[in-house]
Parts: C-alpha cells; structure tokens; sequence
C-alpha cells in the first residue's frame, strides 16, 4: 500500500517548534517525539513531530489521531527518566478507517526529552530561526542517546547524502557502524512566485495553494493583482525589480513569468536567473521566447543563464486553456521539487 497524501506541511513543524521552545523556556524540558519510519497508510510522513510539555499539552501530530494517546503517555515518562525510547505501533484496519485512512499500517516514533541546559534552548531556537529565514537544516539524531550532529545548507564538508538531502527533503532512518540514526531534513515550504496576475496565474495559486505550497503573486497592474482575483493569497501591486529582492529568491523557491507583458516579465526573469532558486520558467511561444532571450542579452544576461528559463512553460501536455497550462506548469515545478529526472 502506497504512503497516502498528508496534510501535514513543514507550516506545521514550525508551530511544534515554536511550542517546543515556549515550553522549554518556561519548563526546563519538553518531549518531542518524531515519526522516523512508517508503513502502508501514514496521514504523518516520516519526519512529523508532536511537542508534548510537562503539564501534557501538546502541539502537532504522529498518526492524525491512532495514537496520539500512547505516544504522550510515553512522552510523559520519559520526561521524567529522560532516556529516549523508539516506540513501534501497529494500526489495525478498523481504528485506521476511524482515522479517515482506507488501511492500517505501521510507525516507528521516537520520542526524546530535550532540557534546556546541555544545548537544548540553542537547538531548538536555531531549528525555528532556520525554518523562518528559509534556511534548510538537515538534524542528525542517533537513536540509543539522542545525541545530535546539525548540518546547514552552507556549511563545508557537508557528506554527499546530507547535500542531497537539501534538495530531495526526504528525512530517513538510517543504519551506520555507530548504530541506527535518523536524519531529519528541516527544509522549508516549496515556494511559488507568481510574476503576472493573469487567468493563468488565477489557477496555478489555487493549485498551488492546495498542493500546500507557499504562493506569492507579484503584478503592479492592481487591477490584476486584486484580492477578489486571488482570495488568500499573498499579494505585490509592486514592480518585480522592487518586490523580489524584498521576498528573497531562494534555493526553495520557483519563479514563474506569466504577465506575457516583457517588460513585467524580464524584470522578473533578470533577477530570478541571477539567483540559485529552484526553478524558472515563462510563458509565450518559441518565438516569443526568441524575442525575450534578445532583450536579456542585450541586459547582460549570458547565454547559460538564459538556458535556465523552462520556455514554452510547463510539461507538454498539449494544454490549451488558462487552466490546463496551470496544470502543465504545476507538474513541472513539482518535478523540479522533488528532483525527477526528465525523460528524453
């Protein structure tokens, strides 16, 4: 049985997080406890967390409800033995179905205390600071003491797996000659940036929106960029050139050119190209994107740069309407989040 599409986004690991270090600050300890390994029907993908404090409040989740009650009763007590315990719960079909899960399955949860002497406070506060700077952090935990080794984006001498791991945000449990760790990838939220309030742009920021990622419009034209257009999503009725500095294009962002209107689009593109995010593309025809790659030229864009630009944007599915290119461009960028290799 395939692992089934989870609600559970990195938005959520911040808020646990977040609590983990009020508790910890008012408490002295808290117990985190973290999914490290799961089989058939999982609604918390590997890497899900749940802060438990001294008082048996709790932020976040291991199971969307299975066993949620065994795992705080557990936390509890090792809160007070502060030895960490890898716990192994079968969900039978039954309580899974009451769960809103078509089959049960199996979860590994290790669950550890954190004090805030010894470098927990530290720790945790750089995890939070990380996850709203968008800055990955790949945290190392072995399993028999929790003793932890924390890896940066932009550190040296980061292993080649860990490397990899900034990109795929795949976290796993791994078995090394030092026993068995887990290495959990704190990456943040896949981002899209939406140059061009188009009917295009409309429907890849609810896509997107409800495939969980961040999405940020971008369009000076505010009679475009309007809120009625775009219910819930972040707004800029600001030139390119002015707004996308002040965003940050990042390693874990897409940039995508949709305003079909050049001088909204190259703006756009001049900055994006410039930058290590994870994606761009832009909209119009070959011919178009002939016109375009003069213009940049011409603004001291290198060829090598240009190449970086998906155009005609989007997977080729013969898409004709505003909606199915969103569709195609959507597929793309979750190809390039996810590290696909294209086919020939």
């Amino acid at each position: 049985m395939s692992e089934m599409p989870s609600p559970h986004t990195p938005r959520d690991e911040i808020g646990v997080l977040e609590a983990a270090r009020d508790w910890l600050a008012h408490d002295g300890a808290v117990a985190i406890a973290t999914v490290v390994d799961t089989w058939g029907s999982a609604p918390v993908p590997i890497g899900g967390q749940m802060a438990v404090a001294a008082d048996g409040r709790f932020k976040g989740s291991v199971s969307g409800g299975c066993i949620e009650g065994d795992v705080i009763a557990e936390a509890e007590e090792i809160l007070a033995s502060g030895k960490p315990k890898l716990l192994e719960f079968g969900v039978a079909d039954e309580t899974a179905w009451r769960a809103g899960l078509p089959c049960g399955g199996k979860v590994k949860v290790y669950v550890e205390r954190v004090k805030a002497e010894g470098g927990g406070s530290e720790l945790i506060a750089k995890a939070v600071e990380a996850q709203h700077l968008r800055r990955g952090l790949i945290i190392e935990t072995r399993l028999d003491d929790g003793a932890k080794t924390v890896f940066a984006r932009d550190d040296r001498d980061v292993p080649d797996d860990v490397a990899r791991m900034f990109a795929t945000a795949k976290s796993s449990l791994q078995a090394t000659p030092a026993g068995e760790v887990f290495r959990h990838a704190l990456v943040p939220p896949a981002r899209i940036v939406i140059v061009g309030a188009s009917h295009i742009g409309q429907v890849l920021a609810e896509i997107a929106r409800l495939a969980g990622y961040e999405v940020q419009v971008v369009d000076p034209r505010t009679a475009f960029a309007s809120p009625d257009r775009f219910p819930g999503i972040t707004l800029h009725t600001e030139w390119p050139q002015d707004v996308l500095p002040k965003i940050g294009i990042d390693p874990y962002t897409a940039v995508v050119a949709l305003a079909h209107v050049g001088h909204i689009d190259d703006e756009a593109l001049k900055l994006a190209l410039r930058s290590d995010c994870l994606y761009v593309g832009a909209l119009g025809s070959q011919r178009n994107h002939a016109k375009r790659k003069e213009r940049l030229l011409a603004a001291g864009i290198t060829e090598e740069e240009i190449a970086r630009i998906r155009a005609p944007i989007g997977i080729d599915i013969g898409a004709q309407t505003p909606a199915e290119i969103a569709i195609s461009v959507m597929a793309e960028i979750v190809r390039a989040v996810r590290g696909a290799k294209r086919k020939a």
